[in-house]
């Protein structure tokens, strides 16, 4: 990894069997970023930019990128905003020139903007059509007490109450190098990766929001009272951060939960019980701190006691896990390992994350080394004194599901 000047650090996985290659380039700018009187900014802006760049229009821009054969997705979340494109290396510089213009030299046209807007309150509107994505939104927002709960999508009145004049402001104020971060991996010569980033993205201006540390609030119980014929459940949980030594044992307990058919919470909740038609766990974190979100879609009749059945699988973690469920576990993370060493968009998008999270990238063999490094009595002695217990607890449905 290489730090320029102006504190972009660039970053790159060479693939000599690759006949291609990936890059991601992130910019911290998020939903944590979003002042609260302009939630939903930095979503927003991740759709304008897209409206045109340097000398060419939004239609001129797609053309050129097409030209050149590129893959590319983008999108913000919480923490920062994404750019990623898969191409052939021999079209490398020309296409990071084109990204270095969407983020350095935006158009920001007025005669887009209403259709940006009109967008944003599209995707809000269809939260009320996915219930569980709603709930555990929301679930997010009630757990922390800083921004990294604020809504990625936004809210009515603060996207409606946005301007042209506004958002400009924010890109000015966001959209700068220090702690962004430029991914490479695929069929490259690192040498020529770090010469072409320096060459369209070495001058690189502008400023860029302070860190945000995360803050979780007390655990509490909430309801959203929604007419459905189901009923939404969402645990939250705090855990260890990225980094922490105990970060894969944390990871490895998440998979015995919820690591497929065979895991504890589809075999005890949906499968034994019968009390729900989706039920899972997802580990998550933000740069500091870590935790777990369960979730369950059951019944009104049954949410009472699939949030029971629930939490207490959850907390039996504390007994331990067999070797069964261990190795299981592990087999399971190494075949993720393994295909997103198959790709190199996947590879570029995780070096990234690495580099904004950790401050460095890793490479799979040292993520598997550490996964590997997980024995049964680490990771029981890990669930000994870390319980998954007091969690933040939100359901979405008819009415309020009982204590």
């Amino acid at each position: 990894m290489e730090i320029f000047d102006n504190g972009l650090a660039v970053v790159v996985e060479p693939q000599p069997w690759n006949p291609g290659l990936s890059f991601t380039l992130l910019v911290p700018a998020g939903a944590v970023n979003d002042p609260p009187d302009r939630l939903g900014a930095a979503s927003m802006l991740e759709t304008w930019l897209w409206k045109g760049a340097g000398p060419r229009d939004a239609r001129a821009f797609a053309d050129a990128l097409d030209a050149l054969g590129v893959r590319r997705q983008s999108g913000a979340g919480v923490e920062y905003t994404t750019f990623s494109a898969s191409l052939l290396p021999e079209g490398f510089s020309a296409v990071l020139e084109l990204y270095a213009d969407l983020v350095r030299r935006p158009q920001l046209p007025e005669a887009a903007f209403a259709s940006v807007k009109a967008l944003a309150l599209q995707e809000l509107a269809a939260l009320e059509d996915q219930p569980p994505r709603k709930l555990l939104g929301r679930l997010r927002r009630e757990a922390f007490a800083s921004p990294h709960g604020q809504p990625v999508e936004g809210e009515r009145e603060t996207l409606e109450r946005m301007t042209a004049a506004a958002l400009r402001e924010e890109f000015s104020r966001r959209y700068g190098p220090r702690g962004a971060v430029l991914a490479v991996a695929g069929g490259v010569e690192p040498g020529e990766v770090f010469r072409t980033a320096r060459k369209h993205l070495g001058s690189w201006e502008g400023a860029t929001a302070e860190p945000v540390e995360p803050r979780l609030s007390e655990p509490h119980r909430f309801h959203i009272e929604q007419d459905t014929e189901q009923v939404q459940i969402g645990l939250f949980y705090r855990d260890v951060s990225p980094g922490d030594y105990d970060f894969y044992a944390a990871r490895l307990a998440a998979a015995v939960l919820s690591g497929g058919m065979s895991s504890r919470l589809f075999t005890e909740v949906r499968e034994k019980r019968g009390l729900v038609y989706a039920v899972s766990a997802s580990p998550g974190s933000v740069k500091g701190l870590g935790y777990l979100i369960a979730y369950a879609g059951t019944m009104p009749e049954r949410a009472r006691e699939t949030l029971e059945v629930l939490a207490a699988e959850i907390a039996r973690l504390r007994e331990g896990v067999t070797r069964e469920e261990l190795d299981r576990a592990k087999v399971g993370l190494r075949a993720d390992l393994v295909l997103a060493g198959e790709s190199s968009q996947a590879r570029a998008a995780a070096l990234a994350r690495d580099a904004f999270v950790l401050g460095r990238p890793r490479s799979l063999e040292e993520v598997e080394a550490e996964v590997m490094d997980v024995t049964l009595e680490r990771i029981n002695a890990f669930l000994s004194r870390h319980p998954y217990e007091n969690p933040w607890i939100g359901t979405l449905g008819p009415e309020e599901v009982g204590a």
